[in-house]
């Protein structure tokens, strides 16, 4: 009778070990929560599968435009990662003492283009101090994000003023809660001419570039990453070093932004 007790014992201990095998792993498995601009989208997706590849860590984003996300993470959301199309909106949260120090650096950068439905006949539009988009849209509306909180309305109006285009479709404008809404309205049709990242244009095929803004009629683009705070996820640093690898610039690239020397953004 002593053999099958000795089964039994050894089947409990192995039974009672297998949780504390296995508890480190689902630990080590958390997803790194990731907040970031909607423009970044198809491009941070790709880097994620590379970066979840080679961690086996699961990589959850969530994109809207920078204004809200700045405004979800001061309310308390859940997340690991801020990636920003502006210094404002990052300055912002790391104003309400948010960013954990050290973690934050500028990331990429970006260009702003006039885009139109694949459809457009007219020919490319010379972008320049005094350029008449007034007369391009005739009777119809601009596409833009939201031109007083969101990163690409702002890049956009700031450019449309720097060349004297701002007053003749300041009343003319379809403005979306994001980047990508407003690219939306091109592709759809529903406008016939929008300003977008030239990131996002790439994006999508129902749409072409038609002009490009001066670097100089806006300040410069720039989208800053940094850990947050309140994030308790020990691999949400690993992350951030490898959005600032050879491997994700190689990807970023691709995708048609500038990576930035990692370097804090004070």
């Amino acid at each position: 009778m002593l053999l099958p007790f000795r089964m039994a014992a050894a089947v409990l201990a192995f039974v009672l070990a297998v949780p504390l095998v296995s508890m480190p792993a689902r630990a080590e498995s958390e997803p790194v929560v990731v907040f970031a601009a909607a423009s970044m989208k198809n491009a941070l997706d790709e880097a994620a599968r590379a970066w979840t590849a080679k961690s086996s860590v699961e990589v959850k984003s969530s994109y809207a435009a920078s204004s809200a996300l700045a405004k979800q993470i001061e309310a308390g959301a859940p997340a690991d990662i801020f990636i920003s199309a502006d210094l404002d909106w990052m300055n912002y949260v790391d104003g309400k003492k948010l960013v954990k120090a050290g973690t934050r650096s500028n990331l990429l950068g970006n260009s702003i283009v006039l885009v139109a439905n694949k459809e457009w006949n007219k020919g490319d539009v010379k972008i320049a101090k005094g350029f008449d988009l007034a007369k391009l849209l005739g009777g119809d509306r601009l596409s833009m994000a939201d031109v007083k909180t969101v990163p690409a309305g702002k890049y956009g109006k700031a450019a449309l003023e720097k060349l004297g285009a701002w007053d003749s479709v300041s009343g003319k404008l379809a403005q979306a809660e994001n980047v990508r809404a407003a690219l939306a309205l091109v592709g759809r049709g529903e406008a016939p001419l929008g300003i977008v990242y030239k990131t996002d244009a790439a994006a999508d095929p129902n749409v072409k570039v038609v002009g490009t803004f001066p670097d100089d009629s806006h300040k410069p683009i720039i989208y800053p990453a940094a850990q947050l705070e309140t994030s308790k996820n020990a691999r949400a640093a690993e992350l951030l070093k490898f959005l600032a690898s050879p491997e994700a610039r190689t990807i970023f690239e691709r995708h048609g932004f500038t990576v930035l020397a990692a370097k804090p953004a004070g």
